[in-house]
């Protein structure tokens, strides 16, 4: 008895490691999140409203949703497509391995790597005044202005979040690559298959969960930045994190209580993106393991 009732204090301990990160989600993630939603439905002077949430249906606030969505989607889509070749190229392409880690480690820094240092990398860069934008233009006479390049817009933004979606596609779809059999394909070849048989028929079927569910995360990553998006372009572009930014600060008749109804909206689009990647990942699993 005494034996059992040790274990079972011993097992219950273990619960205490988890005690710091149950703290810090609380604080900082739980608590502030039903802070939104509870302002979502309060008036300035704390009454309960659903004013709110109706005012998000007006022309400014569905263009900004829309141009969010744009911008995250495009990124998300280009950051999947490039993101799978470099993965791909260093699982199952035959590179050499020893470019697999550092290839990994810089997208563990790169994906991380966002906000105003982002934004003023890509400005100093291939700004209006950037180093490249200079280079380009007095050594070879291509003005990217008249091409119709602007940083500043959502074409920019887009390149811009490419830096850390890119990144991101690599180090998730990595392991999911890694899980493919060698004898699913030797057993194709066996049979006749191709390379581009084999990865129509069998390999891109078997990742198709992992890499929809990539792309709904890389989504959500990129609708949630915000830090990034006001660094660079401020508020000449009309998406719904700087259209946020500027109802909470109250600049321009702002108000604060619509801030959390933005917020709100945001919090639903980004949840349902991440539980689609949840949903996804689960599928894949069962086949890669």
């Amino acid at each position: 008895m005494v034996n059992r009732a040790a274990s079972r204090r011993r097992i219950d301990l273990r619960w205490v490691g988890l005690l710091p990160f149950a703290v810090f989600a609380g604080l900082f993630l739980i608590l502030p999140t039903l802070y939104i939603v509870v302002g979502a439905f309060r008036t300035p002077q704390g009454g309960f409203t659903f004013q709110n949430i109706l005012d998000l249906n007006t022309p400014s606030i569905r263009s900004a949703y829309w141009v969010s969505i744009k911008v995250s989607f495009l990124s998300a889509l280009f950051g999947c497509l490039i993101g799978f070749g470099m993965a791909a190229a260093i699982t199952v392409g035959g590179l050499p391995k020893r470019i697999r880690e550092p290839l990994l480690t810089f997208s563990g820094v790169a994906s991380n790597f966002a906000g105003v240092p982002l934004a003023f990398a890509f400005i100093a860069t291939i700004g209006p005044a950037g180093l490249i934008t200079l280079w380009l233009r007095q050594d070879f006479g291509i003005n990217l202005r008249a091409y119709g390049w602007n940083l500043l817009s959502t074409p920019g933004l887009i390149v811009t979040y490419l830096f850390f979606q890119i990144p991101l596609m690599v180090l998730i779809i990595t392991p999911a690559l890694d899980g493919l059999r060698r004898e699913w394909r030797e057993a194709a070849s066996i049979l006749g298959a191709s390379a581009w048989q084999y990865w129509r028929m069998v390999g891109l079927p078997i990742l198709f969960p992992s890499l929809l569910g990539t792309m709904a995360l890389l989504f959500a990553n990129a609708f949630g930045a915000v830090a990034t998006a006001i660094a660079l372009t401020g508020p000449s572009l009309n998406i719904a994190p700087i259209l946020l930014f500027a109802q909470i600060r109250g600049d321009v008749l702002g108000s604060p209580n619509l801030g959390y109804a933005l917020a709100l909206g945001m919090i639903v689009i980004t949840g349902l993106a991440n539980a689609l990647y949840i949903w996804l990942r689960t599928r894949s699993e069962r086949w890669l393991k």
